[in-house]
C-alpha cells in the first residue's frame, strides 16, 4: 500500500483531488491524472488520498474480494422511503455517505455508487429532467469518495448500472411495449459518461434481466476503457424433459445465454464484447418462493451454472462476482420488509461459494454492514497471509 498522498489546505477547502486509472487495454502502464475540481461534500472529515492499484490489477491477486451489501434496502433502514433510491443523493447526502462508510468499516473492498436508478428513463419517471441525471450521478461518486476518504484502506469505487425501467425494444419486438433500443443505448451513455468523469474504478452492470440490453450496455460503456463486470438477476425453472435445474432470467436468458448474446456482436458491430467484460456474474434474484433458490443457495447454484457455461464455451480469464438478496423477503408485523436469511445463516455458505469459483462477492437486497463483516471476517480467516 502507497502512503496518503499530501493534500494542502487549499485543496482540502475545494474539496478531494480525484485519480483516474486510465487503462488501455493494449498497453500495461498506468497513467495518472490529477485533478482540484471537486467540490466539497461538506463533510467534516478531511480527505485523504491513498493511491491504490488499479482494480485490473487487483483481479490477479488469489485473494477474493468482498462487495458491499444493499443500498436501497438499507435507506429504509434509516427511514427514508422515495420513489427513486437516487434521488437520496441530492435530498440525503449525509446518509448516503453513511451508509457507504458503514460498509467500508464493516471491510468491503469496493463499494457502488448510488446510481443503480439514475438513468434518464428512471429519472424521468420520478418527475426528474434529464438535464438533473449529470448533477446526481455526480453527487452519488462524490458521496462514495467522501466516504472512501474516511476510512484508511484502499476501496474501489464501481460505478452501479441498472436496467431499464421496462422491457426494451429488443426484447419486447417493438416500441408500442418496449423502450426503443436507441433510447436505452443513450441513457447508458450518459450515466456512464459522468461516472467516469467522476473518477470510478470500474463498471458494475447488475440486476439485468435481459443479457440484450446487458449487450447494448457494453457496447456502450466498452469505449470508456474501464473495466466492466455484468451482473445479472436469475430465478429457478426446470427443463419439463430433463428434468435439469436452470436458472434463467425474466426474459429466459441463461447463463450461456448470456455468453452466446455477448460473443455475437449483434449489438457491437460484430465485435465480441466478452473482450472488454472482465467480471461476469448474478446478483439479487428473482425467486420468491423456493428458498432453496434464493440468498446464497441461488449464489452457488448460479455461480455453478455461469462457471460451467464458460468451461463449454472455453470462456476464460474471467472472475466470477454473486452478491444475492438475504433470502426471500417478508413483511413484518409492522407492515416493514424484513429478510429470511441472517448474517450468521448466510456466512455459512461462503467457503461453498469461493470453491464454486465466486472471487468478488458481497449482498444485495436486505443485506448490510453486519452481513459484510461476517463475510470479511470468513475471507481473512480462510485467506491467512495470502
Amino acid at each position: 500500500m502507497l502512503a496518503p498522498a499530501t493534500v494542502d489546505s487549499e485543496l482540502l477547502h475545494r474539496g478531494a483531488k480525484r485519480h483516474f486509472f486510465r487503462w488501455n487495454r493494449e498497453k500495461t502502464e498506468i497513467d495518472y491524472e490529477f485533478e482540484t475540481t471537486v467540490p466539497s461534500c461538506h463533510h467534516s472529515t478531511p480527505p485523504r488520498l491513498i493511491m491504490k492499484r488499479p482494480f485490473i490489477e487487483r483481479l490477479q491477486d488469489p485473494r477474493p474480494m468482498l462487495y458491499d451489501g444493499g443500498f436501497g434496502s438499507h435507506l429504509f433502514v434509516h427511514g427514508i422511503e422515495l420513489s427513486n433510491s437516487a434521488l437520496a443523493n441530492e435530498l440525503h447526502p449525509d446518509t448516503v455517505v453513511e451508509i457507504h462508510r458503514s460498509y467500508i468499516e464493516a471491510g468491503a473492498d469496493a463499494i457502488g455508487t448510488n446510481t443503480f436508478v439514475a438513468s434518464p428513463l428512471h429519472m424521468e419517471m420520478a418527475g426528474k429532467a434529464a438535464g438533473d441525471v449529470d448533477e446526481i450521478v455526480r453527487a452519488a461518486v462524490r458521496h462514495a469518495q467522501a466516504a472512501v476518504a474516511q476510512g484508511d484502506r484502499n476501496v474501489y469505487i464501481a460505478g452501479s448500472i441498472g436496467p431499464s425501467p421496462g422491457a426494451i425494444e429488443t426484447d419486447s419486438g417493438d416500441t408500442d411495449f418496449g423502450i426503443a433500443d436507441d433510447r436505452v443505448r443513450e441513457a447508458h451513455d450518459q450515466v456512464g459518461r459522468i461516472l467516469v468523469e467522476e473518477g470510478i474504478d470500474l463498471f458494475c452492470l447488475e440486476t439485468m434481466f435481459s443479457a440484450n440490453e446487458a449487450a447494448i450496455a457494453v457496447d456502450v460503456l466498452r469505449r470508456f476503457g474501464l473495466p466492466i463486470a455484468v451482473n445479472l438477476t436469475y430465478k429457478y425453472t426446470r427443463d419439463r424433459q430433463t428434468g435439469e435445474i436452470v436458472y434463467r432470467t425474466d426474459w429466459g436468458h441463461s447463463a450461456d445465454s448470456v455468453l452466446e448474446i455477448l460473443a455475437g456482436g449483434r449489438f457491437s458491430d460484430g465485435d465480441d464484447l466478452l473482450e472488454y467484460v472482465q467480471v461476469l456474474g448474478l446478483n439479487c434474484g428473482a425467486e420468491s418462493r423456493d428458498p432453496e433458490h434464493t440468498g446464497m443457495p441461488y449464489a452457488i447454484n448460479g455461480t455453478r451454472q455461469l462457471r460451467e457455461a464458460m468451461a463449454a464455451r472455453a470462456v476464460d480469464g474471467k472472475r466470477m462476482m454473486a452478491y444475492p438478496n438475504a433470502g426471500i423477503p417478508t413483511l413484518d408485523e409492522n407492515r416493514r420488509t424484513v429478510y429470511s436469511q441472517t448474517p450468521e445463516e448466510m456466512v455459512s455458505y461462503v467457503s461453498e461459494l469461493l470453491n464454486e469459483g465466486a472471487y468478488i462477492f458481497g449482498g444485495c437486497c436486505g443485506t448490510g454492514p453486519d452481513h459484510i463483516r461476517a463475510f470479511r471476517d470468513a475471507i481473512d480467516q480462510t485467506f491467512v497471509g495470502v
